[in-house]
């Protein structure tokens, strides 16, 4: 039996993959990297619309903005 956070992970890891598929759908409709990176953050403010003010949502997105910029930067090769 999964915990709650296996779970959680697994719900997350559902719904990432979706997103990426949606990127993908994206990415035929607009070669525009701009017009797809709005519409992902237009989507962001959508799904917090009437239950937060835009500026604890753009907190929001900043937030894990911070969180996932070390598991995509470069990554250092070993010293020594």
């Amino acid at each position: 039996m999964a915990t709650p956070a296996d779970q959680n992970f697994k719900d997350y890891k559902t719904a990432e993959k979706k997103a990426l598929e949606l990127l993908a759908a994206m990415k035929s409709v607009s070669p525009k990297k701009a017009d797809i990176e709005v519409a992902l953050i237009v989507a962001i403010f959508e799904l917090h619309k009437g239950s937060a003010p835009a500026e604890t949502v753009a907190g929001i997105i900043q937030g894990h903005v911070k969180a996932l910029m070390p598991f995509y930067a470069p990554k250092q090769p070993p010293i020594g």
